[in-house]
């Protein structure tokens, strides 16, 4: 009988953009998990060793234009899994990482839904912890996980809905807004994020961006607009 592992294969799904010094210990933690088929780095233009890291490290890497909604949309058509899991370069999952996907794999009609997982800093700041609450009420209330929560989907399903857009930014919210609320369950494990960017930028400066930027989007601004405002 094959295993939930061999039923399900995923195509691990990763945009990077000099990303030298963050892809190594993803690619590590992902290679030593028996769900994952294919590690796919899509590379934006890297002007460090991201590339060759990558591939020193065992993942696949293909170019594509700057962007990430480009970049992501041009990973799911390179992959071979049935199942697509798309995750940014500065995280790492947790340890139960995969015990929580063969659940969610394993669950009926699970080829319609898309699973995230729980935002996570690696921050002891009692500010990570009031960010990681503020993004589950996001989750809860509005069913907005961003990207930096992971997304596993069917590739089935995300052929559905459109896949990606090639958008400069919001290409995130752009998708789950497409799945809908009924279409998208917490994994239960979490996608632990570096914090060097709101270590950088302020525990309470970039969150409150990224509101604007949200709220500038569901008005209707343009997202190459937004992106500038973004930097």
């Amino acid at each position: 009988m094959r295993t939930i592992q061999e039923l399900f294969e995923t195509s691990v799904i990763i945009p990077t953009l000099n990303a030298a010094a963050m892809v190594p210990r993803l690619i590590e933690q992902l290679r030593a998990s028996a769900v994952v088929k294919e590690i796919i780095i899509v590379d934006g233009g890297s002007s460090d060793e991201t590339a060759a890291i990558a591939r020193t490290a065992g993942a696949r890497v293909i170019a594509a234009p700057r962007g990430r909604g480009i970049q992501l949309a041009a990973g799911a058509s390179s992959a071979a899994g049935d199942w697509l899991l798309f995750l940014h370069a500065d995280c790492r999952l947790s340890p139960d990482w995969e015990r929580a996907v063969c659940a969610f794999l394993a669950a009926p009609k699970t080829a319609d839904r898309a699973g995230y997982f729980d935002f996570a800093l690696d921050d002891s700041a009692p500010a990570a912890r009031r960010l990681e609450r503020i993004v589950a009420w996001r989750c809860r209330v509005l069913a907005l996980p961003y990207g930096d929560q992971g997304l596993l989907i069917a590739r089935n399903l995300y052929r559905a809905v459109g896949g990606f857009a090639p958008l400069p930014l919001m290409e995130d919210v752009d998708l789950v807004r497409r799945l809908g609320r009924r279409r998208l369950t917490r994994i239960g494990a979490r996608c632990i994020s570096s914090p060097a960017r709101y270590r950088r930028e302020g525990y309470w400066c970039r969150p409150l961006r990224n509101l604007l930027c949200l709220s500038l989007y569901f008005a209707g601004l343009p997202s190459d607009r937004i992106a500038r405002l973004y930097g």
